[in-house]
């Protein structure tokens, strides 16, 4: 946070001790929702106990989210303006954080598409890349506002061998050129294969690192969650 500032916007983040070795690497990078060299605006970390890959990804925990909610409210009496998360899955509680929250609260950049696939031809699809295509489903996009008419591609990085280490062995390193060539190409590749995709977005909040790498690549719009988060804070506050 900004020294002496009051705090815009709240990020409620996985709880300390649990996340997995490679996600904190990832976390080194500039453009990574949880490193403070992100945003050039003010804001407040909240690590939400409980909050982690299996309560959160694997199975949606009411408990964690019910923590969520005094964690946030928490965040509003400090000053915040608005509330996001780190992790784009959070989405699947996003009608109850912001019924329960007095501000503005944006779970994950798949909230983004509705507006991205109406800058789009009819004839365009918006291409999902997620951490995990396997746990993503369909109550996550319903929950972020995206009607089941959209045209959607959803593309997993699971199926990357290095990107895969982070569910399969939590406690080893990763390779962070090897991620970043994987991340990209998995963009690149389904754009070679299907040029009628129109944008990118990107759910993973530890993937905005690489999008300048992807619009280089592909030469298409990309949203992530840092685009998502200036969008919001443009609405709120002066910066």
């Amino acid at each position: 946070m900004y020294k002496d500032e009051k705090p815009i916007i709240g990020i409620l983040c996985w709880e300390e001790g649990t996340v997995p070795r490679g996600l904190v690497q990832l976390e080194s990078f500039k453009g990574n929702s949880t490193n403070p060299d992100s945003y050039d605006f003010p804001v407040i970390f909240s690590r939400v106990p409980g909050a982690n890959i299996h309560t959160i990804l694997e199975k949606p925990d009411i408990d964690v989210m019910k923590k969520m909610v005094t964690y946030g409210k928490k965040m509003i009496e400090e000053g915040v303006s608005a509330i996001v998360t780190s992790c784009g899955f959070n989405a699947i509680f996003q009608k109850e954080l912001s019924k329960s929250l007095t501000v503005p609260v944006a779970t994950s950049s798949l909230m983004q598409i509705p507006f991205v696939a109406a800058t789009l031809s009819p004839s365009q699809s918006v291409a999902v890349i997620t951490a995990n295509k396997k746990l993503l489903t369909r109550d996550h996009f319903r929950n972020a506002g995206v009607p089941d008419s959209l045209n959607i591609l959803i593309l997993g990085m699971e199926e990357c061998s290095e990107w895969n280490k982070i569910f399969i062995s939590p406690l080893e390193d990763i390779d962070l050129d090897i991620i970043r060539e994987e991340v990209v190409s998995v963009a690149g590749d389904a754009f070679g294969k299907d040029p009628s995709i129109g944008a990118f977005i990107l759910e993973c909040t530890d993937l905005p690192p690489f999008s300048k790498e992807i619009r280089k690549r592909t030469g298409i719009p990309v949203f992530d969650f840092i685009t998502m988060v200036r969008y919001l804070v443009a609405s709120v506050g002066d910066y």
